[in-house]
This record gives structure tokens, sequence and C-alpha cells, in this order.
């Protein structure tokens, strides 16, 4: 299937490329939030993900900044930007266990597939994923906000490579 602006699939983890850099703590001054040095820090680190992270991850990235950002810090910003609708929150079809992943906002919804055999996650994003939200909004009568689709099966590298070792 070729690639083009209706229909796009990721080769990395992010092809929803998020705001500019400071479009977080931009945001949050915009909106009276106090920014500390640790959760600048904290905030610097979601702007430049490219691949979905973890608390773990976060916490080690922003440390690299900052030895002194800690983990209680890191949940709290988490929470400051759910609460504003700044990340998502993921669970990638739990294939790395109960842990959630947190990306920012691109200007695109867009769904995550994920095979379920070797992990990898990929983005897929559709006008036609567009147009059912759209008939959604119509159909129900409400404005959508949030959409967070997961699509789970086995990758053609798996399939090709016969691997029959499943993550789940």
């Amino acid at each position: 299937m070729s690639v083009s602006p209706t229909h796009r699939v990721s080769s990395g983890e992010r092809i929803n490329t998020p705001e500019p850099p400071g479009h977080l703590q931009k945001t949050l001054r915009q909106k009276g939030i106090r920014l500390t040095r640790q959760r600048r820090v904290i905030l610097q680190v979601m702007d430049a993900a490219e691949q979905h992270l973890d608390v773990d991850q976060i916490l080690s990235l922003a440390q690299k900044i900052d030895s002194g950002v800690h983990l209680v810090t890191v949940y709290r910003t988490i929470d400051l930007l759910k609460k504003h609708g700044l990340i998502d929150e993921l669970d990638l079809l739990h294939l790395r266990g109960d842990r959630h992943y947190y990306e920012t906002h691109g200007p695109r919804d867009h769904i995550h597939v994920a095979c379920l055999r070797c992990g990898k996650v990929r983005e897929f994003e559709s006008r036609l994923y567009e147009q059912l939200k759209e008939q959604i909004a119509h159909d129900v009568g409400m404005q959508v906000t949030v959409a967070r689709t997961e699509v789970g099966g086995i990758c053609n590298d798996c399939l090709a490579a016969g691997n029959t070792n499943s993550k789940k």
C-alpha cells in the first residue's frame, strides 16, 4: 500500500509529530500554572519524545538533564498534563505488562497498531478514521475530543520469520 496524505503508516514509533519544542511549557504558562525547574525538565523530555514513554523512561531522561528530578514530580506532572488534555495515556495492548505510556498530542488522531509477537508498535492514520469520528459525533450528538484506538495482530516480519514466540 502506498503512502499518501490520507493514509500513512510509521516506520518508527511516532509519526504524529507533536507540537514544536516548548509547546507544553507555553500552554501551561498561558493557563497560569507554576513551572518549577523539575517540571520544566519533565516537559522538555515530553516535548522531545520520539516514542511512547513510560514513567521510568521519563524519569531516566529527565535525570540525565537534572539529577534532582524526583519520581513523585514525574507522576504529578503527568497528572497535570492529562488533566489539561495535553498528553494521552496508553496501555498499548499491555504488550509490556501493565505499564502505561504517554505521548503528547499531535495535530491528528491516530491508531496504535501492535504486533502481538514481537511487540513493535506503529502508528496509523487515515482519513477514514477522521470520518468515523465525525460520524460518531453526528450520530451520538457530541463533540469528540478524545479518540484512542489500538489494534493488535501479527506483523509481516513475524509472519515471514515464522516467529511463534508470542509476547502475550
